[in-house]
């Protein structure tokens, strides 16, 4: 048997480029010529490599889950105050998503989106915001250990609190440039973890 071509594209930037349009749009409001043409790849690659549209949105998400977990997992572990390194994460957070253009979080954006009846998208969405509150209790839980929040303080309460604020934050920045209310809930977020 012989062995077909090999692929004339890189699957992890059309990946990349898919990710962007389902990030952008949406993955109802995604459609499969705007993906193909943006990823640079004919519908016959797609189905041989990615699979269907859902196959290849879930495979986005898990991307994204993936380089985003990483990131904030390393810089709430960097040397220095835990705390400190917390309050930087949400204020750059704040700052990208108030970009004009931004399109928020790709997970915040997308779970107001799709339809939760599909159990294989929504198992996949569960699974991020479980790791994201995981890292955000464990940098609570060290600061807690470091003296910087009151010992009776609850690290994972504290981490589901910022978890749904940062969501919230990022999906509301799509529409509220430069809006008060965002830089409100960030101070006061901030102040609760100040005072924990």
């Amino acid at each position: 048997m012989t062995r077909g071509p090999d692929k004339q594209f890189d699957t992890e930037v059309a990946l990349e480029k898919a990710m962007e349009v389902f990030w952008a749009h949406g993955y109802e409001a995604s459609s499969l010529s705007e993906l193909l043409k943006s990823m640079g790849i004919g519908k016959k690659s797609l189905y041989d490599t990615f699979g269907n549209k859902q196959s290849l949105f879930l495979k986005a998400l898990e991307h994204y889950a993936h380089i985003t977990i990483r990131d904030v997992r390393a810089r709430l572990s960097a040397e220095g105050s835990p705390l400190a390194n917390l309050k930087q994460l949400l204020k750059d957070w704040h700052g990208v998503n108030s970009r004009s253009g931004s399109c928020g979080c790709m997970f915040g954006t997308n779970i107001a989106d799709f339809n939760t009846e599909d159990e294989a998208i929504a198992k996949v969405m569960r699974g991020y915001l479980q790791q994201l509150e995981d890292v955000l209790a464990a940098t609570l839980t060290r600061a807690q250990a470091q003296g910087e929040l009151s010992v009776e303080a609850n690290p994972r309460d504290l981490a589901r609190l910022l978890l749904c604020t940062a969501q919230g934050m990022a999906l509301l920045s799509r529409i509220m440039d430069d809006d008060p209310t965002l830089d409100g809930a960030l101070a006061a977020t901030v102040s609760v973890l100040s005072h924990s």
